[in-house]
């Protein structure tokens, strides 16, 4: 059954290159970024993307039952891609046929799709405002 959950953007500086940072967390205990990073890193390694210079946001997001991390970023001019990861017996996998984001997520994503249009995609080019929009509930 559906509860909301809160979502807490991070500080910008959490991620080296300035990608939007958000927690999720079902039962409300604080997420731990750290549990994230490392594998938020080896993502952002494997795709050739200027990550300093493309948008993009990152959810850590502690499930009921399972740890994602979904990382998103803009490209093509209007295009949301993403990655999802789930921690899964220890280890991280990206199975496109089992896990994606989540109904919690598509709250962030709605946030983001309407930052980057303002932002980005309506005349101005501000990838600073872009950063510093950040969505909280």
């Amino acid at each position: 059954m559906f509860s909301s959950r809160k979502t807490i953007p991070l500080p910008s500086t959490e991620d080296p290159d300035y990608l939007k940072l958000y927690t999720i967390s079902a039962t409300g205990a604080p997420v731990v970024p750290s549990d994230y990073l490392e594998r938020l890193g080896e993502i952002k390694n494997a795709k050739p993307i200027p990550w300093a210079q493309t948008p993009g946001f990152a959810i850590f997001h502690e499930g009921a039952s399972l740890r994602y991390l979904v990382v998103c970023w803009w490209g093509n001019d209007n295009e949301l891609f993403n990655s999802v990861s789930v921690f899964e017996n220890g280890s991280w996998i990206e199975d496109t046929s089992k896990y994606s984001f989540c109904l919690w997520d598509l709250e962030v994503i709605w946030h983001e799709r309407n930052s980057y249009i303002k932002h980005l995609y309506s005349g101005t080019q501000d990838l600073n405002a872009y950063r510093e929009d950040t969505f909280a509930n």
